[in-house]
């Protein structure tokens, strides 16, 4: 780094950085940092297109791994795993047709968030709308065939004017029946459940109304509560607060926290709540407790250099992973609060990004700030496979993403949803 040069590596030289007409130089750090990012991205997409279903990994094809199973090499788990690395590898892109019953909503907003509900057979989309706040809508993933790729959009037109921080699917009638939504309207923000029926193609008449809305101060994420005795209710994490709502009652418990709550997650089998502060701690709560003085009430305590964006538990909730702002992934025991793998190649620095972790599949998936999307062994932590996105680099740019062996139901197809602005690509994973 030499002050008032750049160096450019295609020429093997430095230059000075003039400054123009009126002190202006287009040439700054960030442009020539850009540009060559813009190079590389189109460098990758570029290779992703001649590599003809050959692995990154040396030794590792369909082959081989049926010959050593066989052979009595590997066992059945292991098998598995490395057939899903395998397959991860060879996913090829292809651009999904959106249709909707309006025909001029579809890819007319860039998408911001899509969030699948449990069986995969949904995604809930917020998208951006051009004059300020945003869209919601649900697109339903049956028509993701073997042959066609297109899927049906529905949106509802009631609720376009706030903006999303947050956003889960909620099960109280049902299996998610519902969506949790937070968000800021204007100072202070606003916590809705709305029934997803809203977005069905039944007749206007017969949808049902909005079932709690409130107004909070400013909202950073939301969780749904699964276990039976804490039954019917969700979580908002706020400024330096938590609040337990349940939906039925309207019983209301907060619990006063140092640091703003960006992440959070209902354990199953007990009545826990875990959350991931800007501090860089994570804690859980027992929502039945009553006292709530002090800090005693934080049942496990587990730390990080830098603000937490998204907390995840396993499926036994012996282990939880945790994304921070510094890109590190870690995988936590909660038996010990010790740290038992780190996953390496993930790019943040200061958004909220989400986590996914499948471990039918044995895989973690995470989009990074330079809005590469990177797919990590679960079992082993190697990195996979860094997926560039099929759109130019920009803060507005960030694909989000939904990674499943199911899309659009038990009889689904596999492979990764990605959204990058107003596109949706869907990676077979055959």
């Amino acid at each position: 780094e030499l002050p008032g040069f750049y160096y450019d590596s295609e020429k093997n030289r430095y230059f000075r950085l003039l400054p123009g007409h009126n002190n202006y130089n287009p040439l700054t750090k960030e442009s020539i940092q850009y540009k060559a990012m813009e190079c590389k991205r189109l460098r990758l997409l570029e290779e992703e297109e001649k590599k003809n279903k050959k692995t990154t990994l040396a030794g590792l094809n369909s082959s081989t791994l049926l010959q050593k199973r066989q052979l009595g090499l590997l066992s059945s788990t292991s098998y598995c795993r490395l057939v899903h690395e395998l397959k991860v590898n060879c996913m090829q892109r292809r651009k999904i047709e959106i249709h909707s019953p309006d025909s001029s909503v579809a890819g007319t907003n860039n998408f911001k968030i899509i969030v699948a509900d449990v069986a995969c057979e949904r995604i809930f989309t917020v998208n951006d709308v051009d004059h300020g706040g945003c869209k919601y809508g649900i697109i339903n993933l049956s028509g993701l065939g073997k042959e066609s790729l297109t899927v049906e959009m529905y949106d509802n037109l009631y609720f376009t004017n706030r903006k999303v921080n947050s956003v889960c699917w909620a099960s109280l009638t049902h299996p998610d029946s519902h969506l949790c939504l937070m968000g800021i309207a204007e100072t202070p923000g606003c916590a809705s459940l709305l029934p997803a029926s809203l977005f069905s193609s039944t007749n206007p008449g017969d949808r049902p109304g909005m079932l709690c809305s409130f107004k909070i101060s400013t909202a950073w994420s939301c969780a749904w509560c699964l276990n039976p005795q804490a039954d019917n209710c969700f979580s908002t994490g706020l400024t330096r607060r938590v609040l337990v709502t349940n939906v039925v009652t309207g019983h209301r418990q907060t619990f006063g926290t140092s640091s703003d709550v960006l992440a959070q997650q209902f354990a199953t089998q007990t009545p826990m709540l875990y959350n991931g502060c800007r501090s860089g701690e994570i804690f859980s709560i027992d929502v039945r407790q009553r006292s709530r003085k002090g800090q005693s009430w934080k049942a496990i305590r587990l730390f990080h250099d830098s603000a937490v964006t998204a907390v995840r538990l396993l499926e036994a909730e012996h282990y939880l992973m945790a994304a921070d702002m510094a890109g590190k992934i870690k995988l936590w025991d909660l038996r010990t609060a010790k740290c038992v793998k780190e996953y390496k190649g993930h790019h943040n620095e200061y958004a909220l990004l989400p986590l996914h972790v499948n471990e039918e599949e044995g895989l973690v998936t995470a989009v990074g700030q330079d809005c590469y999307t990177r797919i990590w062994s679960l079992q082993d932590a190697h990195l996979l496979r860094t997926i560039p996105s099929p759109h130019p680099c920009s803060k507005d740019a960030i694909p989000s993403v939904v990674f499943s062996s199911r899309l659009g139901g038990s009889r689904g197809v596999p492979g990764l949803l990605m959204a990058v602005k107003q596109d949706l690509y869907h990676f077979s994973y055959n």
